[in-house]
């Protein structure tokens, strides 16, 4: 349903929330997840998690903090070289004209060498930065759509499609310089900062402890403020992966929002989700415009005290020309890193943001992990069986009860019942989508869950109610299960799917894009083509969920006999709501409540004239009478 408040309203909300201290910088499944444990111990083990990535790349690290330490020794030096010039040069009186320029354009040079050595190790370091965020990136990304390609997929439910972007694009981007955020920045001002403070000390004690008296309120408000700004972007990026969900619902179900009109109210609600992100975005930027402005009004301060209490000290005769102007040099020196330190922590908020919603996926289970002496499938199908097998999505909601039966190799079963009946959940256990709540599956005689998950799905083939294709070419949609199939294996498999002679006729054949989710197709075209998938994966074991439901009576005639041979060989498992296509199974379950009520061949079920007998009749009344209102 949509939110009727306004994006002001909204943000009110957020604000009390905020004031209120409700509005937190960890999300509360993470919190619930470490209950007990100090926000900061949580911070570090994701500081310590993404240092690990580091490990590869350590060589690398190493030196870009070498190179960081070399360039700020050098950057340390250039006040020296000032000072130097100031009392040594320009203020000389003990030397000649001549000898003044000579030396000048001796440490000039000296001194324009280091500034230059200085900037091309820097622009060599900034370099080799960039390449080592991107390789971790990478890295990351990688790791991140690998895990989320094996996560539960109850869990992916959860997270919807725009959460899953998000965390795969803004989120990983925003951990790009943690290293540089999180190591190397705060590493380098720490180093620099030292050095500043043992030159300041060693020119003037007093004026040094003068300009460090504003270091403890500076940072102390910057860490005031960073800490409040940190759960706003959390909760910016909280309502980003909201929006992007919704967005991908709109446009996934684009014929549904246009056949009710509701166009104008998606774009009122995304434009009100949008509005509120930039008051949010507003509210942290003004927290961070106070911290920015106490920092140039400090630092502005700083430099006139300085010249101030300096010229009085040279006027005095207890300080040099040159001593003042490295000194507020060295000032401003003194304070840079320490707004660096200071930044890199409002920043590093900001990943850290990011980073908890990436190591939160790294951090779960996979779905249905191999055991430890997990075996490779047998290549050829003797029986599955079923025994006592029970399934829950909820505690003590049981959809499969008390579910037991044994299936030949190289036959097919047939699934019948109401709609709820539990027909594809037993579909999705076979196909291992889900696992027993209690009781096994065994496949000639041993568990599947002792079989690697990836061996046994290379014996499953899968044709479900919903057709799924990818925005590609027939051929690559056809090919999906077999990428190595040559063009002449996926034509036979079009063919026996009778899909060819459509295939054709589009535009460039199978070489036509069909759109995302197969838009281009009509419905049974889709459904044709994800059979002819099917056919080419070659399984041993065959899932067909309402494999016709697409099709109209026609076309459901003409696949039915290639779904006949495709079946001959195979262990095949069929949920189909038109009887008629369950006739000739080999053994048919009528199901309610998630039990087995009757089972048999089609002839014994209507001879017993139960439940399955009362189906019939009444999808034989109901072809009747569609046939005298020549409905097909």
């Amino acid at each position: 349903m949509h939110n009727k408040r306004t994006s002001r309203q909204r943000f009110v909300e957020f604000r009390e929330a905020y004031r209120a201290g409700r509005v937190k910088d960890l999300s509360e499944k993470f919190r619930r997840n470490e209950r007990g444990r100090p926000e900061g111990e949580v911070r570090r083990r994701y500081l310590w998690d993404y240092i690990a990535w580091l490990a590869p790349y350590r060589a690398t690290a190493i030196g870009l903090m070498t190179l960081a330490l070399v360039v700020a020794a050098l950057d340390m030096a250039q006040p020296l070289f000032m000072r130097y010039i100031i009392d040594n040069v320009l203020l000389a009186k003990d030397m000649s004209s001549s000898s003044r320029i000579g030396l000048l354009n001796v440490v000039g040079a000296i001194f324009l060498s280091v500034i230059l050595l200085s900037r091309l190790l820097e622009a060599t370091r900034n370099y080799w930065q960039r390449i080592l965020n991107v390789r971790v990136l990478m890295s990351l990304r990688k790791a991140l759509f690998e895990k989320l390609l094996g996560l539960p997929l109850n869990n992916l439910t959860d997270m919807k499609t725009g959460g899953i972007i998000s965390r795969l694009s803004g989120d990983i981007d925003l951990t790009t310089g943690l290293m540089q955020l999180a190591i190397i920045s705060p590493g380098v001002s720490l180093v620099r900062l030292l050095i500043a403070l043992g030159i300041l000390l060693s020119i003037n004690w007093k004026l040094a402890l003068m300009a460090m008296t504003v270091l403890p309120p500076a940072m102390f408000l910057s860490l005031i403020i960073a800490n409040r700004v940190r759960p706003i972007y959390r909760s910016m990026r909280e309502e980003n992966s909201a929006i992007d969900a919704r967005v991908s619902e709109t446009f996934g179900g684009i014929r549904v929002v246009r056949s009710f009109q509701r166009e104008k109210n998606e774009e009122a609600e995304y434009i009100t989700g949008r509005h509120t992100i930039v008051r949010k975005q507003l509210f942290a930027h003004w927290r961070e415009i106070l911290l920015w402005s106490s920092w140039g009004f400090l630092m502005a301060a700083v430099n006139v005290v300085i010249i101030w209490m300096g010229g009085w000290m040279q006027i005095a005769g207890k300080t040099s020309v040159g001593d003042i102007m490295a000194f507020q040099w060295y000032t401003l020196m003194l304070l840079e890193p320490v707004w660096q330190i200071v930044n890199s922590f409002s920043e590093l908020q900001r990943s850290l943001a990011g980073m908890e919603r990436v190591f939160e996926v790294l951090d779960s289970p996979v779905d249905k992990p191999d055991r430890p002496d997990a075996i490779d499938t047998p290549d050829c199908v003797d029986e599955i069986r079923f025994e006592e097998v029970n399934f829950e999505y909820h505690e003590e909601q049981p959809v499969v009860a008390d579910f037991n039966v044994a299936v030949a190799g190289g036959t097919t079963v047939a699934l019948v019942g109401r709609s709820g009946a539990g027909k594809t959940t037993i579909t999705d256990l076979i196909a291992r989508f889900q696992d027993p709540t209690s009781g096994h599956i065994l496949l000639n005689g041993v568990d599947l869950r002792d079989y690697r998950l990836a061996s046994y799905r290379q014996l499953l083939g899968v044709v479900q109610q919903e057709v799924f294709l990818f925005d590609g070419t027939v051929r690559d949609n056809i090919a999906y299960g077999n990428p190595k199939a040559t063009d002449e294996e996926v034509i036979d498999a079009a063919r026996r799917a009778n899909a060819h002679q459509f295939i054709v006729e589009l535009s460039n054949g199978y070489e036509t894009l069909i759109g995302e989710r197969g838009v281009r197709l009509s419905g049974g075209q889709a459904q044709r083509l994800s059979i002819a998938r099917a056919i080419l994966a070659d399984p041993q074991i065959l899932v067909l969920d309402e494999a016709t439901s697409n099709l109209d009576t026609q076309s459901e005639q003409l696949i039915q006999e290639s779904l006949d041979k495709l079946m001959h060989s195979r262990t095949t498992f069929v949920i189909a709501h038109r009887l008629s296509t369950v006739a000739a199974a080999d053994l048919i379950l009528v199901m309610e409540s998630g039990r087995i009520v009757e089972r048999g061949t089609h002839e014994e079920l209507i001879a017993r004239r139960g439940m399955y007998y009362d189906m019939v009749a009444r999808q034989r009344e109901a072809m009747e009478s569609d046939a005298l209102l020549g409905v097909d």
